[in-house]
């Protein structure tokens, strides 16, 4: 059984179903799907103010949600499985605290979706894509108040772990696209820029792609 964390935002809903869509078709797999959505985190204060999504920060809960016991992949919304996700999952290496693609890139954009600032930080991205080994010591600091009371550059650059204890995921699993060339091999592609949902992207690179997965989504709804 795998399990799969995924941010929710309401303003990109469609986006969570059209990702969960992506990873169903792809693999014959048992998932168990988590939406990381902050009203349905009772015991977590979210006391932040920045952020370009809902869950910018409590991404970092995932460990706590699943009683700091076995594996959890955690994915932002904005992303399209194109490949079994069984590949991912059996990258799990006990040693690591965490697996994630290590980005090294400059943004091309200013602005991402919904008008929200696109800056350029150390790790940038990294934390999108997590195969989290939940039971590690290491996350166990990883509660609701903890959380609550970390900023940004700390939490998203794994700032409680060092650099030995995060594992590397090759870059085909969480391909940025618009930041990166078009790769039509890629296996997991990132809408970081923004899912074809918003008008502006809608014609977006791989957009073909994003709505193969929401046409199967929405089949069989009577339009």
């Amino acid at each position: 059984m795998i399990k799969i964390a995924i941010g929710f935002d309401q303003r990109e809903a469609v986006a969570y179903h059209t990702f969960v869509q992506s990873v169903l078709t792809n693999t014959k797999e048992t998932i168990v799907f988590i939406p990381i959505k902050l009203n349905n985190i009772n015991s977590y204060n979210e006391k932040h103010n920045d952020g370009s999504n809902e869950f910018i920060y409590s991404r970092f809960l995932t460990p706590f949600i699943n009683q700091f016991t076995g594996w959890c992949i955690f994915a932002d919304g904005d992303m399209i499985c194109n490949n079994d996700v069984i590949e991912l999952w059996n990258l799990r290496d006990s040693t690591k605290a965490v697996h994630v693609v290590k980005h090294d890139y400059q943004t091309k954009y200013k602005n991402k979706y919904l008008g929200n600032k696109n800056e350029n930080y150390p790790r940038k991205n990294w934390s999108s894509l997590i195969l989290w080994n939940c039971e590690h010591i290491k996350n166990k600091v990883l509660t609701p108040e903890f959380i609550s009371n970390k900023d940004g550059k700390f939490l998203h650059r794994f700032s409680w772990l060092e650099d030995e204890d995060i594992g590397s995921i090759d870059i085909s699993w969480n391909w940025l696209v618009s930041e990166y060339d078009d790769n039509e091999e890629a296996k997991l592609f990132h809408y970081t820029i923004g899912t074809p949902c918003f008008n502006q992207f809608k014609n977006s690179n791989h957009s073909d792609l994003w709505y193969k997965y929401y046409n199967l989504m929405i089949e069989g709804i009577d339009k």
